[in-house]
């Protein structure tokens, strides 16, 4: 492996863009003799290095599997085109970065799949370890292939190549099976196909798709979806935490050496989330909403710092503004570090008539922009959505953030929503040009002047419907109409300190159709890549021409995914799989979307009754 090594760094790195994203060898990060250990494992991100590195998931599973005497855990992230077509030309193996070791070496290669436009990169980086793509050609020499992410729970375009998914919290459920695989591969008598079966059979929150049978009905719908081997359930739940403050964080997280996407220690605060948008599919799948102490974060931040040098600490939830002590925690963590110019962020906070208090918690070190989703211009598409916020508070709340010295103000808008209106479109203008007003009304600091307008950008993404969420039985508007509404919005949107940055549309109808799509598609993502297709996600790369190829050799409709409407009784691709949220709870909520009435926070005492938690009737157990 030396050999290797000293082959890469010498003759291969120096030829490529960012050497050290390939190098290995970080602060904290962790190398064992194979040769000591029971189980080894690779964890492959399906982008680039500056992505995957800046993914809390990776973090802590890479922790959590190394603190393990018997197991060695290591990563590999897609290589960039220039670094893949080197290994390709020299027929080198992909490899892991803490011992290069060809990724078949491993007993385990497992994928995280955040978002669907990085299947091709699966294929690539499954290709360049020369493993076997679809998983009924592998053999019983060949890794076990196993993948986690919001992606596992709606998993079947993706399942053609993957032998396990993980449906859940993966440090739930990733140490048991760790534990019953080093036992089955001591009994050395099983067949590979013998070890998934143990392993689905008795661990929970898996899901083997060669255990399962899918037929379909004339129409192309699914009429029915059931195991074919005994002692396998007929449907896999999620695996939870229940106990986020005992839950494992690793308190000595890689330090990377080359520039990342958040050069940051990020800290999770909660998990899930109260709200109950109904566009949302992390707010339902990772229900119930857990969260963690002061006492614990403030450890866990003040242990991280240590251990990373880091000047920024990203309080991170999918909505930090409604952990119930935000405002105790921000005045815990300045006294622990704005002594040391640690600046404390937050991402994209929510709507509230906490805003007005926010910014006084806020300042800290840096003050590049206020990041605000309000989603929705009109209280009518709010209710909807289900989105409880106000005009009035989020006015109040940004002209004090302009107040307390912020420079700009980033908004986030869904364009294509369910029941949408030309006016809903007008809307989103308003407020930008509201919102950069209201700088006129306040002293400014550094360059601003009192008078001046405020700088605005505006991230407008197509509404995408998602498995386990109310919307889940709507179309898709199509690309004609968020061409429409893109134009609308330049002809409206004049000022010169107001941004528009508009997601692009190929992109977003790709994503909504592997984001609710059934195993057939598995023929469409093989066949793009066999053109050429990779690094989706990324703008050089992307070539929807491509894809719509890919789809006529598959002999694919992708409409039938995307523009229809689901009947209400229709059997979904992902039917087999449960989040805890039962389906009559998001019948319900597609109902009360279309009366425009809004559902409680998942904190009042009136329960929703969603099914994901103890207070819910519907409740099955975690």
């Amino acid at each position: 492996m030396n050999n290797l090594r000293e082959f890469i760094t010498s003759k291969i790195l120096p030829l490529v863009e960012r050497p050290g994203q390939y190098i290995g060898g970080e602060w904290n990060s962790v190398v064992k003799d194979h040769r000591n250990v029971s189980v080894s494992i690779a964890i492959a991100f399906p982008d680039t290095y500056e992505i995957g590195m800046s993914h809390l998931g990776i973090q802590i599973l890479y922790s959590l599997l190394n603190e393990r005497e018997d197991t060695v855990c290591e990563r590999v992230f897609a290589p960039w085109p220039d670094m893949e077509n080197l290994l390709r030309r020299h027929e080198i193996p992909l490899f892991s970065l803490e011992t290069y070791t060809p990724l078949k070496n491993f007993d385990i290669i497992g994928f995280s799949l955040q978002y669907e436009m990085c299947y091709t990169n699966v294929l690539t980086m499954l290709d360049l370890a020369k493993v076997p793509l679809r998983r009924y050609e592998r053999t019983e020499t060949d890794p076990i292939i196993v993948a986690g992410g919001p992606a596992s729970l709606s998993p079947e375009p993706i399942s053609d190549f993957i032998d396990i998914f993980f449906v859940g919290d993966g440090e739930e459920s990733l140490p048991a099976f760790i534990e019953h695989y080093k036992k089955l591969k001591q009994d050395g008598c099983l067949t590979r196909q013998e070890k998934i079966i143990s392993l689905v059979a008795n661990i929970k929150g898996l899901y083997a798709p060669s255990l399962f049978d899918v037929t379909y009905a004339p129409d192309g719908t699914i009429s029915e979806i059931k195991p074919n081997t005994q002692g396998i359930p007929a449907v896999v739940r999620t695996a939870v935490v229940e106990d986020l403050n005992n839950a494992y964080f690793p308190e000595k997280p890689i330090v990377p050496f080359v520039k990342t996407i958040h050069d940051r220690i990020t800290l999770e605060v909660m998990r899930g989330c109260t709200q109950g948008c109904r566009f949302c599919q992390a707010g339902m799948i990772k229900r119930p909403t857990r969260f963690r102490k002061i006492e614990t974060l403030t450890r866990l931040a003040e242990a991280c710092y240590y251990n990373t040098g880091h000047e920024e600490i990203s309080l991170a939830s999918l909505s930090i503004s409604d952990y119930p002590d935000l405002q105790e925690l921000m005045v815990r963590m300045g006294i622990s570090f704005n002594s040391k110019k640690v600046n404390i962020s937050l991402p994209s906070l929510r709507v509230s008539d906490q805003l007005t208090v926010l910014p006084d918690f806020l300042n800290t070190v840096r003050k590049p922009g206020i990041t605000l989703a309000p989603e929705a211009a009109t209280m009518d598409l709010r209710r909807v959505i289900n989105k409880n916020i106000t005009d009035d508070d989020l006015y109040k709340g940004v002209e004090e953030a302009y107040r307390k010295g912020w420079k700009a103000v980033k908004l986030y808008f869904m364009i294509g929503l369910p029941a949408e209106t030309d006016n809903d479109i007008d809307s989103i203008a308003a407020m930008a040009h509201n919102v950069s007003s209201l700088r006129k009304k306040v002293d400014g600091r550094g360059t601003h002047q009192k008078g001046g307008s405020g700088n605005i950008n505006i991230a407008l993404a197509p509404f995408v419907p998602k498995a386990h969420t109310p919307f889940q039985w709507e179309p898709m508007v199509t690309l004609e109409r968020i061409r429409e509404i893109e134009r609308r919005l330049k002809d409206k949107v004049r000022s010169h300190y107001i941004r528009l940055k508009f997601h692009k549309a190929e992109r977003s109808i790709l994503e909504g159709i592997f984001a609710r799509g059934d195993r057939r598609l598995g023929n469409v993502i093989l066949q793009a890549w066999l053109s050429g297709c990779k690094f989706d996600a990324w703008d050089e790369y992307f070539n929807y021409q491509k894809w719509q190829e890919a789809f006529q050799k598959a002999g694919i409709d992708g409409s039938f995914y995307i523009h229809r409407k689901r009947g209400d009784d229709e059997l979904f691709p992902w039917e087999h799989i449960s989040s805890g949220v039962t389906k009559d709870f998001l019948k319900v909520e597609r109902m009360r979307a279309f009366q425009k009435t809004f559902t409680n926070d998942c904190l009042t005492e009136e329960c929703p009754d969603c099914g994901a938690c103890a207070r819910s009737a519907n409740f099955v157990g975690v």
